[in-house]
């Protein structure tokens, strides 16, 4: 069987020739690309020949998918799966399988960061005392403690981002199509998304990227909102309608906002709404993006296809 890596995932060489071992010792043809390919034709000639291709976060079109014939599995080294066209694959009869919840932790920990550095200043007190003389005197912050954190998504990304702000002494709501045990053990209130928007000193958002979420967080949902509230994306970025909220922000309507996640991956065009927002913490969608996370997705991946080829039980995202 031909299988290929095609494009890098992070991690050093000798971590993919370790994790590919197994495969190889099978008498599988095992190839890692060291880049991401630069158009879609070249896309297609790395994948044509083989029955299990391995990408990270490369779009793959239906313009490639339409025209594989060898191809029986595609294993998504990432949690998402909107950068694949699933209907061709469905058309074609191809599985898809991700690497859900590699990086629970990094995402989590980057929410709290995130909800930190608005609530201390942290960016613009660094600004500000490096004016020397001029410097104007220091900025008076919030704590977490005691606030109301909204959970927008109570999936393994969101439950891990809430055992965090409850470390900090949050009180959790959630919004979720159900409810989890885990949520409602470490006190988590389920209420209506508009509820939760209204009472949140914090809303952190943690859903998957579907044609029901898409802009679910729009003009309506920030008016909602407290005045003094922070909002936080570290999920999908078209859950959120960005326009509306450099508005909001832009207007004095939120306190702040935190975002990883944009419509298209960076860079972002000069005029984008959210790059000239007021209080507006930016980074380049890299919540998921740590030495460990990295290495715990590659494993997941790697696992995906060694159990593949060994006929053994995956978990499908389409099958």
């Amino acid at each position: 069987m031909k299988i290929a890596l095609l494009e890098p995932l992070r991690v050093s060489r000798s971590t993919i020739d370790k994790l590919a071992l197994p495969l190889r010792k099978l008498g599988h043809d095992f190839i890692a690309y060291d880049s991401k390919a630069k158009t879609s034709e070249e896309l297609f000639a790395r994948s044509k020949a083989c029955e299990v291709v391995m990408i990270a976060n490369t779009p793959y079109p239906r313009e490639v998918i339409s025209r594989l014939t060898q191809t029986r599995l595609i294993n998504v080294a990432f949690t998402g799966v909107d950068h694949v066209d699933m209907s061709a694959c469905r058309e074609k009869g191809i599985k898809v399988c991700n690497a859900a919840g590699y990086s629970n932790q990094a995402v989590a920990e980057q929410a709290i960061g995130m909800a930190l550095s608005l609530y201390r200043h942290l960016n613009k007190s660094d600004q500000t005392i490096r004016l020397g003389n001029a410097f104007l005197g220091p900025m008076m912050g919030q704590e977490i403690k005691g606030k109301t954190v909204g959970i927008v998504g109570t999936g393994a990304i969101g439950l891990a981002t809430a055992r965090l702000f409850k470390a900090f002494g949050a009180q959790l709501l959630g919004y979720n199509r159900t409810q989890k045990t885990e949520a409602l053990a470490m006190g988590m209130t389920y209420c209506s998304l508009d509820t939760l928007l209204a009472k949140s000193d914090i809303v952190s958002v943690h859903l998957p990227a579907t044609v029901e979420t898409k802009h679910l967080l729009d003009a309506h949902a920030f008016r909602r909102m407290k005045k003094s509230a922070i909002f936080l994306n570290l999920a999908r970025g078209a859950i959120v309608d960005n326009y509306a909220l450099a508005c909001a922000l832009n207007a004095g309507e939120l306190a702040g906002a935190g975002i990883d996640v944009f419509e298209t991956e960076p860079p972002l065009p000069d005029d984008y709404p959210l790059l000239s927002a007021h209080n507006c913490l930016l980074t380049p969608h890299t919540a998921y993006l740590t030495q460990e996370a990295m290495l715990h997705r590659a494993q997941i991946a790697f696992d995906k296809t060694l159990a593949y080829v060994e006929g053994k039980a995956v978990n499908y995202m389409l099958s």
